[in-house]
């Protein structure tokens, strides 16, 4: 399976809570029902006002917001840190990256990304499975 594949041997990424996969240009946080649901649930609202204060529709889909300035609705900045303020339950979007089929493409798109990203290519190796995994989770169970 790992054959053909330019990260067979894996690749380092540690998160640095730079915040830059939580900002930049105008994105989408695409969010599953169960998702939505616990993130709610996290904040101590009703699923229905968390749907219309923090989300849009797309479509079919629903993504979160984000603030005037394109950070991610629950990017939290403060004294030069991010943070989550979801962090427990955010997103598999976000806890999947940069694992991601698209930036997996190549090597080349990876060294690309990575130039916006200082946890790429640190920190410890992970395997070509647990990179497999992340890609293709599309729900919280699936990921390793």
């Amino acid at each position: 399976m790992a054959d053909g594949k330019w990260y067979r041997e894996g690749l380092r990424f540690e998160c640095t809570q730079c915040g830059n996969c939580c900002s930049g240009a105008p994105g989408y946080v695409w969010l599953s029902r169960e998702e939505t649901t616990k993130i709610a649930a996290f904040l101590g609202i009703e699923r229905d006002r968390f749907t219309r204060e923090y989300t849009r529709r797309v479509g079919f889909k629903v993504s979160l917001i984000e603030k005037r300035d394109l950070d991610c609705i629950f990017l939290k900045r403060a004294d030069g840190l991010t943070s989550c303020k979801i962090h427990p339950v955010r997103p598999l979007q976000c806890r999947t990256w940069p694992f991601w089929t698209y930036n997996l493409r190549s090597a080349k798109v990876w060294a690309e990304t990575a130039e916006n990203c200082p946890g790429m290519n640190c920190g410890d190796v992970r395997d070509f499975a647990t990179i497999e995994k992340l890609r293709t989770a599309t729900k919280w169970s699936d990921l390793p």
